[in-house]
């Protein structure tokens, strides 16, 4: 059989295995474990491994996913014992769905718990950027809360993709870091070259943001912005029945803009015990003569409403961004060139079983999506379930997902009328938890999304000007004022115009820096409130 028939064949089968989800859901599932799997050289180690603890299945929780080629990589913390690799992948040419073996990346030995200067300890998210590197932080951290300790220090650690191999590894100086330090985010920024690349690390517990340049070699910290706090009004949490208290979580989840007209990016971020976005130029980020006198230059946007806890970010090259909603078991969009206000948020897909803590949320090279959900509340304060399936991969185009949804201004932004939806809020239930021993999700179903339950029309082709290629059927009732001309005489939102940049205007100094498009907060910027909380004892670092 020839290479290209194998190749339709293969293409059939995945269609075969996944097209049931198009039916109800967006996203498709491409992967899914009771408990994850390790690829270990022969059944022989793997028994060892498991008799000795160095492998205690029930132990591994997936927190972070990235795609690149022919390779789905996984990281895996090691919270607790039993964690025989923290930096693993899916060759995605021998499985194509099901639930794979996690191969250790590159290899076992650069897996290795404690090995400093070889390996890495532990892994949270991941970024692979466009010249086809892995950026990778290693926390040097085993255990979770009470239990953690720092064999290791924060060191970056840059992999070629082409070689698999590291080309690469920066330790975070003392100054960068502090007793409190707790990263797992990252986000990469590439400029003109390969080496005009930047990397940017959310100390979500010592309330920092750290920049670090691939052409100096060197690191440099903000600290203490306000920004940077959890707010004190948002600590409480009900995801899967389960009410808990994560108020000490600041800033965590963070995406990219596209390079603006001025050369530079846009780092949109929100703290995790939060409702609101914040964003800054990369400008100010790259300048290390900045970390002490930009606090004007971070820009409050709106919030995004109520139970919008967020812990992952991604934006796409025109301007879509994506993040997890933990608190709805969903997935939400907002198309940067309208204002962040909530009837500009859509959502692109929920699910109160499959989507039970959506952890991470990546797009590829090639538009597609993925999101990895895992219950990660219910395997730190409750039991998960190992005859159930407990954790999951979803993949979809990313024109597919925002179909239909006020992210996709090709389509609902200049009909007439020229309306959007809004997607009702899900309020989950508070009270004792619902999961113990096992996990049995007695949460409501499903909502009816705005989109039908047949499958959706192919997408158009995404337009880095959001201009539609063709009127789009109305969707619902909040109108947007359309009586500004844009380009080639099409009448479009007055949004569209001045929110080019989100109204971001970098080039004015001064207090008042604040997009146009809202009022600034009650008493000015020294009228927002700054919450410190001193750091206690308890399990926290957990996503």
């Amino acid at each position: 059989m020839s290479q290209d028939n194998v190749g339709i064949l293969q293409l059939l089968l995945l269609g075969l295995l996944v097209a049931p989800g198009w039916a109800a859901y967006k996203l498709q599932e491409r992967y899914s474990w009771n408990q994850l799997d390790f690829a270990f050289p022969n059944a022989r180690l793997k028994e060892q491994a498991m008799a000795s603890g160095d492998y205690i299945p029930q132990n591994a929780l997936p927190v972070g996913v990235e795609h690149y080629g022919n390779r789905l990589f996984v990281t895996v913390p090691r919270w607790r014992d039993g964690i025989p690799a923290t930096l693993t992948y899916i060759n995605m040419d021998h499985s194509l769905t099901g639930s794979p073996e996690l191969i250790p990346y590159p290899d076992w030995r650069a897996n290795t718990a404690g090995d400093c200067a070889n390996s890495i300890t532990t892994a949270y998210r991941i970024k692979v950027d466009e010249c086809g590197r892995l950026w990778v932080l290693d926390t040097g951290t085993v255990g979770i809360g009470n239990t953690t300790t720092n064999p290791c220090p924060y060191a970056i650690n840059i992999f070629d993709l082409a070689t698999d191999t590291r080309i690469r590894r920066y330790e975070l100086p003392g100054v960068d870091t502090n007793p409190n330090t707790f990263i797992a985010n990252i986000a990469v920024d590439v400029g003109k070259n390969c080496d005009d690349a930047y990397a940017y690390f959310a100390d979500e517990l010592g309330y920092g943001l750290i920049s670090y340049s691939w052409e100096l070699n060197k690191s440099w910290r903000f600290s203490a912005h306000s920004y940077f706090f959890p707010d004190p009004l948002r600590g409480d949490f009900n995801v899967a029945g389960i009410n808990f208290q994560w108020g000490e979580e600041g800033i965590f989840g963070m995406s990219l803009s596209p390079i603006r007209s001025d050369g530079y990016r846009t780092l949109y971020f929100s703290p995790l015990a939060s409702h609101r976005q914040f964003a800054v130029s990369t400008r100010i980020l790259r300048d290390e003569t900045r970390t002490e006198d930009s606090y004007h230059d971070f820009i409050a946007l709106d919030e995004r409403g109520p139970n919008a806890h967020t812990t992952a970010r991604v934006m796409s090259d025109d301007g879509i961004e994506l993040f997890n909603l933990i608190d709805q078991n969903a997935v939400g969009c907002w198309d940067s060139s309208m204002p962040y206000s909530p009837q500009f948020h859509g959502i692109v897909d929920r699910d109160d079983v499959g989507l039970v803590f959506p952890a991470d949320v990546k797009i590829d090279e090639m538009k597609n999506v993925w999101v990895l959900s895992d219950r990660m509340p219910v395997f730190l304060l409750s039991d998960l379930d190992y005859a159930d399936t407990n954790f999951r991969i979803y993949t979809a185009p990313l024109a597919s997902l925002i179909e239909n949804t006020v992210c996709d201004l090709r389509n609902n932004a200049y009909g007439p009328p020229n309306s959007v939806s809004i997607p009702k809020q899900a309020v989950l239930p508070v009270g004792p938890p619902l999961y113990t021993k096992q996990y049995r999700p007695v949460l409501p179903q499903k909502p009816q999304t705005s989109w039908t339950s047949s499958p959706p029309a192919p997408p158009l082709p995404p337009s880095r000007t959001y201009l539609p290629a063709s009127s789009g059927p109305v969707v619902s009732s909040v109108s947007v004022s359309t009586n500004t001309v844009g380009p080639a005489g099409v009448e479009v939102p007055k949004a569209y115009i001045f929110n080019q940049h989100n109204g971001l205007n970098y080039e004015t100094s001064g207090p008042h820096l604040f997009p146009t498009h809202q009022p600034s907060p009650p008493g000015g910027q020294d009228g927002l409130k700054t919450y410190v909380s001193a750091r206690q004892s308890g399990w926290w670092h957990h996503q």
